[in-house]
């Protein structure tokens, strides 16, 4: 690999005012405790032939009864993200995160990360406080993103209910969850109801690409709509290959995803390096890429859903 050649869609940044609440929330989903700061994350791009990171933060922004202060944490954790982007463009992105439930609160945010912010995308939790993506509450947001082509990562969280002692959520449940919310929005019909959008499920997926065509019985649920219109509405989402490029996955991920909607993907700090490189070197290592798709997973499919970055 060339130095610095990747673009990782899936990176995250911990504003030292949050640093706290990552601490605490990591502690209790049993996983460890990420630790991040600038020079440590060009450090680790370096290592991993990086040469921009596209940062996000993956977290809930407040309780799920204190809009005020989702929306202002949300608005601190863009600015903040946004000033690491303005000294470093050629390094760093920005998905800005947004308040969701509350869907004025996104969408004025939205309009400030993309317009004044020069976010390149936003990002969502699978699901927001136990709601999830689809719900018809949620269709304005859908509806402006789309008419912006605006790229959404999709990210895992914790859903609603019980963990199961002595597995960590993170681990088990986020790739659960990241199935769940994108099974809504297709027999929603989101995706394909407004196609201008480019909606990133990390971790292949989660279950999703090895499932479709069980999923696609859901069909049923919306009238009219056959397993393969649903299977269609499932391809339209992309995938980054965060923690998940084992000898396994990725043939059911390369059987499932449409052409061009592989991305390349790091999960730093969230999963620490040490697990990972196993997962760089597996995608690097795999023997059945065709003529120029895995440097289309590294960087190749990246710049065409973000254009400013095939600057650097």
């Amino acid at each position: 690999m060339n130095e610095g050649s990747r673009i990782d869609v899936h990176q995250h940044v911990i504003p030292p005012e949050r640093s706290r609440a990552i601490a605490d929330r990591a502690a209790a989903l049993g996983w460890p405790v990420p630790a991040w700061d600038t020079q440590g994350a060009l450090a680790m791009m370096d290592r991993r032939s990086i040469a921009t990171g596209v940062l996000s933060y993956a977290a809930p922004l407040a309780g799920p009864d204190d809009r005020a202060g989702a929306r202002a944490a949300a608005r601190d954790v863009n600015e903040f993200t946004a000033e690491l982007v303005k000294d470093r463009p050629d390094r760093f992105g920005h998905f800005a995160v947004l308040p969701l439930p509350d869907v004025d609160g996104a969408l004025a945010e939205a309009v400030h990360a993309l317009d004044e912010l020069g976010a390149d995308g936003v990002m969502v939790l699978s699901n927001a406080h136990g709601r999830y993506l689809g719900e018809p509450d949620f269709e304005p947001l859908w509806a402006e993103l789309d008419a912006r082509a605006a790229v959404v990562l999709v990210h895992p969280t914790a859903p609603p209910g019980a963990t199961v002692p002595g597995l960590p959520s993170p681990l088990v449940d986020f790739p659960y969850d990241t199935a769940r919310t994108a099974l809504h929005l297709a027999v929603a019909g989101v995706p394909g109801r407004y196609p201008r959008l480019k909606l990133i499920l990390p971790h292949a997926g989660g279950f999703l690409p090895y499932a479709a065509h069980r999923f696609a019985a859901a069909a049923r649920l919306r009238p009219g709509t056959t397993a393969e219109d649903l299977l269609a509405e499932l391809r339209r989402f992309y995938f980054d290959t965060a923690f998940c490029a084992g000898p396994a996955s990725l043939p059911s991920l390369l059987a499932f995803a449409a052409p061009g909607h592989l991305l390349y993907g790091s999960d730093f700090p969230m999963v620490p390096e040490e697990w990972c490189s196993g997962f760089d070197d597996g995608l690097d290592g795999y023997p059945h890429w065709g003529d120029g798709q895995l440097h289309a997973v590294h960087r190749g499919n990246a710049e065409l859903l973000i254009p400013r970055l095939a600057r650097h």
